[in-house]
C-alpha cells in the first residue's frame, strides 16, 4: 500500500516560489490506478516523487507502513518500486538482454529474456543483442522499458505516459500488456495517462489539476465526468471535486 500525506512540491521560477503540487493526500492499495488531468497539472511530478527522483518540499510518503520520504530512487527500487520514464533513457554500451537481465535480478537465458520482449510486441531475435542507443526509436525504447518493468515484478510499478511515442498497432498491444499485468501482478500499477482506453481498464482514477487532487474514485464514477463536452470537463475546471 502506498500512502501520500500532505505532499507539496515547489520550484523557484523567476525568483518566485511556484506551487507544482499542493497538499496531495492519496492512499493507493488497488491493483490498477490511473492518474490523469490536464497538461501541467503536476501528474509527472507526482510520479517522480513516488519513484524517488524528486523529493517533496513537504509531506511524507509511506510504503506498506514504512516512511520512505527520504529514500532515493535506488533505495525505493530495492523496496519494490519500478518506474518507467515518459522519455526512456538510452544506455550506450548495454544490450537489450543486459537491461532485461538486470531488471529481473537474476541470470536469464536468451530465450527467457526474449519472452519479455515478445510480451511487448517486439521480435526478440531482432532486438535482444542490440545496444540501447540512438539506433532505437522512442517507441522501441518505450516497449523495452516496459519489458524491463514486467521482468522486475515489483509490488509497485509506475508508468509515466507509456503511450507517448507509440504507434497505433503498438498502442493496441500495450493495452493487452497492461490488461495482462492487471490480472497477474500481485502489487499495484500506477499509470499516468490521458488515454481513455487506459483509463477504462483501471480500478480507480485520480484526477489532478493545478497541483491538487480533484477526484479519486472508482472508474465507473470518474470516467463519465472526464468525457469532455462543449461545456468542458467538470474535474478540470475550477471547483471540480
Amino acid at each position: 500500500m502506498l500512502e501520500l500525506r500532505n505532499i507539496s512540491y515547489e520550484v523557484n521560477e523567476n525568483q518566485k516560489e511556484k506551487d507544482i503540487l499542493k497538499n496531495i493526500n492519496l492512499t493507493i492499495e488497488d491493483r490498477f490506478v490511473a492518474i490523469t488531468g490536464p497538461n501541467g497539472g503536476g501528474k509527472s511530478t507526482l510520479a517522480k516523487i513516488i519513484a524517488g527522483i524528486l523529493k517533496p518540499t513537504s509531506g511524507q510518503i509511506f510504503m506498506d507502513g514504512e516512511d520512505i520520504t527520504d529514500k532515493n530512487i535506488t533505495e525505493r527500487a530495492k523496496l519494490g518500486i519500478s518506474f518507467a520514464f515518459q522519455q526512456p533513457v538510452r544506455f550506450k554500451g548495454l544490450t537489450v538482454k543486459d537491461l532485461i537481465t538486470l531488471a529481473a535480478g537474476k541470470n536469464l537465458s536468451t530465450a527467457a529474456a526474449c519472452e519479455y520482449l515478445s510480451e511487448v510486441g517486439l521480435c526478440a531475435r531482432d532486438y535482444i543483442g542490440r545496444e540501447v542507443n540512438a539506433s532505437l526509436s522512442g517507441g522501441e525504447l518505450k516497449r523495452i522499458e516496459i519489458a524491463m518493468v514486467i521482468a522486475r515484478k515489483t509490488k509497485l510499478s509506475v508508468f509515466d505516459e507509456p503511450e507517448a511515442g507509440i504507434d497505433l498497432w503498438s498502442f493496441n498491444n500495450l493495452i493487452q500488456v497492461f490488461e495482462k499485468l492487471h490480472q497477474e501482478v500481485q502489487g499495484s500499477i500506477i499509470i499516468i495517462s490521458h488515454q481513455e482506453r487506459i483509463l477504462n481498464i483501471a480500478d480507480k482514477i485520480v484526477v489532478i489539476a493545478d497541483g491538487e487532487v480533484r477526484g479519486y474514485d472508482k472508474k465507473e464514477e470518474i470516467l463519465p465526468e472526464l468525457l469532455c463536452t462543449s461545456g468542458g470537463c467538470k474535474f478540470y475546471s475550477e471547483g471540480g471535486r
